[in-house]
């Protein structure tokens, strides 16, 4: 008996995975991490929670109003879960509920079977994750390259900034556009009529080039933020820019237009990326299956979540292209993209945006502090995200004051219903 009551203290018996039951959900909104986001918190019968992310400028509502479709359910479902909400999702901004949801069950999952969320995901290729530190650009090419060079001082070995049109607008004879074109963010990049001159592209060229010459060419530096400029006009500027050996050239036009984006990946030698708005593995397929991007890059708070973008990964692999993920988030959205990271064999790069936001690293305790380090998140093997709580303190800093949630009750959405079934 004695040795029984021995073992038993070694187990953790308040957890019973089968029994565990989701009793409610909580939102609160934030501003500035680096992006306005919102934390779910899902609680169960048995006192544990798990956290998701709403992603950067998605709405809450695409969360709460799945609330009364999860009430009840067994969190560790995932599967089961995702299947039926998944309907409620779509491209960038509108999987945010769904997505948020699911990082939360992993989480919760995790913490219920005392495992990191990887491990739910099929185990680990790594024992920590490679981060590419995103830069804000300025106009001043000397500038920029030494804002680089202070970023692979702090540890990082891979980078990324932003070489578009922005940069060169100001500059008369540099772009050709119709009228009201280049103010506008509403028009699709081939209905915009905007093309860049040869004045503009050899501007463009010779800002790369002053980079490049700052910070050498040992460290991967990837192009994001072109503009929205028609298809050939991103062909001359890929083709002279080729020549920096950059790390790729990101959203150069939408991910929708998979035969402009194999006609583009054919005519420059730097490698193509795109998928931070794409919302799960069917709809990444034609562009992988057409060899259009080198590189896929999902946001796992667009794409589908953790299990999701594993798939997504896995399927890209079948096809020789490698996966970098999205993240301008939290440290709950950057850990559930670390586990996703690590579990995912062709895995390349995970964005992270918050380098110039020293609180960001003390929103959440349990894991090293800052939680990059050496240009790299190492993979947690405590339960579920593997952060152990929030610091509720330092998230009201960032509380959203034009609408102040901070899990308070969402009652209001226990019985929102409708007949969601597809089929007849």
């Amino acid at each position: 008996m004695t040795e029984k009551r021995e073992r038993l203290d070694r187990v953790n018996t308040y957890s019973r995975p089968s029994e565990l039951r989701i009793t409610d959900m909580r939102i609160a909104n934030f501003v500035g991490l680096p992006m306005d986001v919102s934390i779910i918190r899902i609680d169960t019968n048995q006192g544990i929670s798990g956290y998701g992310e709403v992603r950067d400028w998605a709405s809450k509502t695409y969360a709460l109003m799945l609330k009364s479709r999860i009430l009840g359910e067994n969190p560790c479902n995932i599967d089961k879960i995702f299947r039926k909400i998944k309907q409620f999702g779509h491209h960038a901004r509108q999987a945010g509920g769904v997505c948020g949801i699911e990082m939360a069950l992993m989480d919760l999952a995790g913490k219920a079977y005392g495992v990191p969320a990887y491990m739910l995901a099929g185990g680990k290729f790594r024992d920590k994750v490679l981060c590419y530190c995103d830069t804000p650009s300025v106009n001043d090419a000397v500038e920029m390259g030494n804002r680089l060079k202070a970023r692979m001082e702090r540890g990082f070995k891979f980078l990324k900034f932003d070489v578009g049109i922005d940069l060169v607008a100001h500059i008369p004879g540099t772009i050709s556009a119709p009228p009201g074109m280049i103010e506008t963010r509403e028009i699709m990049h081939p209905f915009t009529g905007i093309q860049l001159t040869k004045k503009g592209i050899d501007l463009l060229v010779e800002y790369v080039g002053t980079v490049r010459d700052i910070i050498g060419y040992e460290v991967p530096l990837a192009a994001d933020h072109f503009g929205h400029l028609n298809l050939e006009s991103c062909i001359r500027l890929g083709r002279e820019l080729d020549q920096f050996t950059l790390a790729w050239y990101e959203d150069m036009i939408p991910w929708q237009f998979t035969d402009q984006y194999v006609r583009l990946s054919q005519s420059v030698t730097t490698p193509i990326c795109t998928g931070e708005d794409i919302y799960l593995k069917e709809n990444f397929k034609p562009l992988i299956e057409a060899r259009g991007v080198a590189i896929i890059h999902p946001d796992p708070a667009t794409s589908g979540g953790i299990l999701e973008t594993k798939r997504i990964g896995d399927y890209a692999q079948e096809h020789g292209i490698a996966m970098a993920l999205h993240m301008a988030g939290s440290p709950i959205a950057a850990l559930a993209a670390a586990h996703i990271a690590a579990a995912t064999e062709n895995f390349l790069a995970l964005e992270n945006h918050s380098v110039d936001l020293p609180r960001w690293n003390d929103l959440i305790s349990g894991l090293p502090n800052p939680l990059i380090q050496d240009g790299y998140i190492a993979v947690p093997e405590t339960p579920g995200l593997g952060f152990t709580d929030l610091n509720l303190e330092v998230w009201r800093e960032f509380l959203d004051a034009r609408d102040p949630l901070f899990f308070d009750p969402t009652d209001s959405w226990n019985t929102e219903r409708s007949h969601d079934r597809l089929w007849s």
